[in-house]
Formats: C-alpha cells, sequence, structure tokens
C-alpha cells in the first residue's frame, strides 16, 4: 500500500507564511524614500557595481534586523500579554506618523566607510550604520515582538528591504525618479496603523 500524504502540509506553513508576509509587506513600504534606500542610490553611483553592493545590503539587512527581531522577540518574552500589547500598539501607531517624515541622508552617512575598502565593504558598514536607529529597523524589532517567530520576521523584512533597494541599485536614479514615493508612504502609514488598531483590538 502506498503512503497518504497527509493534508495538513499547505496548514503547516501558515506559522511562517503569516509573519513572513507581514513584514516583507511592512518593509518594503515603509523603505521607499528612507535614509538606507537613498544610500544604496549613492553606493550605486559611486562604483557602478551592483552586484557587491547588493551582497553588501543583503548580509547587513541580515546581521541588523537579525539582532532587532530577536531583540524584540526577547523584550516581548518579558512583558506581559497586556502590556505588550499597548506597547506594540503605540510602537506601530508612531511608526504610522513616522514614516510620512520624508528622510534625507546625511552627509556623515555617505562617508561611513572609505571608498578604497571596494563596493563590498564599504556598503556592508555604510548600510549596517544607516540602518540602527531608522524606521525600518524598529519595525523590525517590534515584528518580532508580535510574532515572536525569529526567522520568518527576519526572512520577511530582508525580503522587504531587497524589494525596495534593488531597483534602486541595478536602475539607479532613473528608476528612483519614477517611484511614486509619497503614494508608496501613505500606504505604509496605512499598515502601520492597521497594525496598532489590530494590537488595540
Amino acid at each position: 500500500m502506498g503512503c497518504v500524504r497527509p493534508a495538513s502540509d499547505g496548514v503547516s506553513m501558515l506559522p511562517f507564511l503569516h509573519p513572513f508576509l507581514i513584514s516583507a509587506g511592512v518593509v518594503a513600504t515603509a523603505e521607499v524614500g528612507d535614509k538606507t534606500q537613498l544610500l544604496s542610490l549613492v553606493l550605486a553611483a559611486r562604483f557602478r557595481r551592483p552586484w557587491p553592493i547588493l551582497a553588501g545590503i543583503l548580509l547587513a539587512t541580515l546581521a541588523n534586523h537579525g539582532a532587532a527581531a530577536w531583540f524584540g522577540e526577547w523584550v516581548g518574552s518579558l512583558l506581559t500579554a497586556g502590556i505588550l500589547r499597548w506597547v506594540l500598539a503605540v510602537s506601530f501607531i508612531a511608526a504610522a506618523v513616522w514614516v510620512l517624515v520624508p528622510d534625507k541622508l546625511d552627509g556623515d552617512d555617505q562617508g561611513l566607510a572609505p571608498s578604497r575598502w571596494g563596493p563590498f565593504l564599504t556598503t556592508l558598514i555604510g548600510f549596517f550604520l544607516a540602518e540602527m536607529g531608522d524606521k525600518t529597523q524598529v519595525a523590525t524589532i517590534a515584528l518580532g515582538a508580535r510574532f515572536e517567530a525569529l526567522l520568518p520576521v527576519v526572512a520577511g523584512t530582508t525580503l522587504g528591504m531587497m524589494m525596495a533597494n534593488v531597483p534602486a541599485v541595478v536602475l539607479g536614479h532613473s528608476a528612483a525618479d519614477r517611484i511614486p514615493v509619497r503614494p508608496i508612504r501613505i500606504v505604509a502609514a496605512v499598515l502601520f496603523l492597521t497594525l496598532g488598531i489590530l494590537q488595540l483590538a
């Protein structure tokens, strides 16, 4: 007799897919016009070598968001369910307001690592430091606390960062000029606000 495959395979993916898709969508929209996306444009214009830059962005995001999601999950484990609900609600609502504020790339951020280090190391160090305290890092902390699922959150937020930054690096300023930043900011704000309201519900 042949083995019958369990019918619950699709259901077993739900605990991964839900936080993964939410994390990817939230960070992808929040990253548009963000400081780190502007840094991607600067690096692409400086080096004109997309693959080392994209590799640096990927590794920097994995390291930064891995630590952020772990921290969020750890903080979430220390708080009671009631307190955590209010902390997350306030965090998401604050992020909804924050994401509407246009970002700019400070002069210090453009010179975080010397060009002599090459595109990969310059991107890795510069992107990691620029992401510290950035709205997408704060969102990753909140998502880590909300879902308490480290792998799907990190995978989702990293995918979201790459979705926003790959076109910026590969296509450069011509693509960035065509991105409707304001409508995407509004969508990101609505997503954060919705997450905040759902926490209170």
